[in-house]
C-alpha cells in the first residue's frame, strides 16, 4: 500500500488528474490579472495543475472531512490507483527491495549535470559495494537515479540469467 499512496500522492498522479478535470483550460479562461502569454504558459504547467488538485483537496478536507470527500478521491485517482497496483513504477523502490533480501544498499551519485539552472540534465550512477550497475538521465535528479536504477535492474537480471 506505500506504493499504492506514494504514487497516488505524486505530483504526476495529481497533474494527470488536473489534466482529465480539464484545469488548464479552466485556469485559462479565468485568468484576467496577468498577460496572455504567461496565462497560457501556466495553463500548460502540470506543477501548476497538480498544485490546484492538490489544494482543491486541501481546501475539501478542511471543510468537509476525509470521510465525505474520500469517495469523490478515490474515483478521481482511480486510473492511478489501478496503475500502481499492477505497475512497477519506482525503480529505486524495487532495487532498494531486491537488494535489501540480501542485506545491501546501493549508492546514488549524480556524476554530472548540464544546462541552465531552469533546464538541467543530471547524469546519475548507482553503485553497489564500488561497483557501478547503471546509468540515468533525466531533467531532475530523482529522474536520473530511477533510470539508474532500472538499469540496474535489467543489469542485475541479465547477470542472474547468465549464472543459471
Amino acid at each position: 500500500m506505500t506504493k499504492v499512496l506514494g504514487h497516488v500522492r505524486s505530483r504526476a498522479a495529481c497533474a494527470t488528474v488536473g489534466a482529465g478535470l480539464d484545469l488548464g483550460a479552466r485556469l485559462l479562461a479565468h485568468a484576467r490579472s496577468i498577460g496572455a502569454e504567461e496565462a497560457e504558459s501556466l495553463s500548460a504547467n502540470t506543477n501548476v495543475q497538480a498544485a490546484v488538485v492538490e489544494a482543491v483537496l486541501g481546501a475539501l478536507f478542511l471543510e468537509y472531512g476525509l470521510e465525505a470527500i474520500a469517495p469523490a478521491i478515490v474515483e478521481a485517482f482511480s486510473d492511478q490507483i489501478e496503475y500502481a497496483l499492477t505497475e512497477s513504477f519506482d525503480a529505486k523502490t524495487e532495487l532498494m527491495e531486491l537488494l535489501g533480501k540480501e542485506g545491501k544498499l546501493a549508492t546514488y551519485e549524480v556524476i554530472s549535470s548540464e544546462g541552465p539552472p531552469h533546464n538541467r540534465t543530471f547524469v546519475c550512477v548507482v553503485f553497489l559495494d564500488g561497483q557501478q550497475l547503471g546509468t540515468g538521465e533525466g531533467k531532475k535528479k530523482k529522474d536520473a537515479e530511477q533510470a539508474a536504477a532500472r538499469e540496474a535492474l535489467v543489469t542485475l537480471s541479465s547477470s542472474v540469467r547468465s549464472a543459471l
